[in-house]
């Protein structure tokens, strides 16, 4: 009985400091002030854990079909490079805001698992400016993102990119006429 109280007691002091905390405005939401070492740690080691154990029953598609990737570089150009730029485009104005920021993902794509890509994109992170497009976007639309960022993106030189840009420039020009 005596451990019980000790827990119940230690517990609700836990709570009311947090509580305390909470209501004081003592935490600075400014995206100008970084979390400390242990706040990074606890929100990176639950966010790559959540996404590992929602992308495990994914069944990912064949990301190697050219049709997909191309598709798939068309909404990463529209809306991805943004924030996460590409090679040889410079990060943004809005991306240099973001708090965390956003990775450049063609540094990090061949080490990028597809079936948590896939979930990223469809699901959106809280908190860290990355929509969640599944809303907007089929199933084929988010595979496709996902396959042009995992086969394509992080072996481009910057002149494959600003070539694949300008083909889909002539491409949407030619749309309109």
């Amino acid at each position: 009985m005596k451990k019980f109280i000790t827990v119940s007691i230690t517990l609700a002091s836990i709570a009311l400091l947090l509580l305390l905390f909470i209501f004081s405005g003592l935490f600075n939401p400014s995206a100008l002030s970084p979390h400390s070492n242990f706040t990074k740690w606890a929100i990176n080691t639950t966010l790559d854990k959540s996404i590992e154990r929602r992308a495990k029953k994914i069944e990912a598609p064949n990301l190697s079909d050219s049709s997909l990737i191309n598709e798939g570089f068309q909404h990463y150009n529209e809306m991805c490079v943004l924030c996460h730029s590409a090679p040889g485009i410079n990060e943004s104005e809005i991306a240099k805001g973001l708090y965390p920021g956003a990775p450049n993902l063609y540094e990090y794509a061949s080490q990028m698992d597809p079936k948590e890509t896939f979930w990223v994109i469809k699901n959106g992170i809280k908190m860290t400016g990355m929509p969640a497009f599944g809303p907007t976007h089929t199933d084929q639309n988010i595979w496709a993102i996902t396959a042009f960022i995992i086969q394509k993106l992080g072996k481009m030189t910057p002149e494959q990119y600003k070539m694949l840009q300008n083909k889909y420039i002539e491409r949407t020009i030619e749309d309109h006429d």
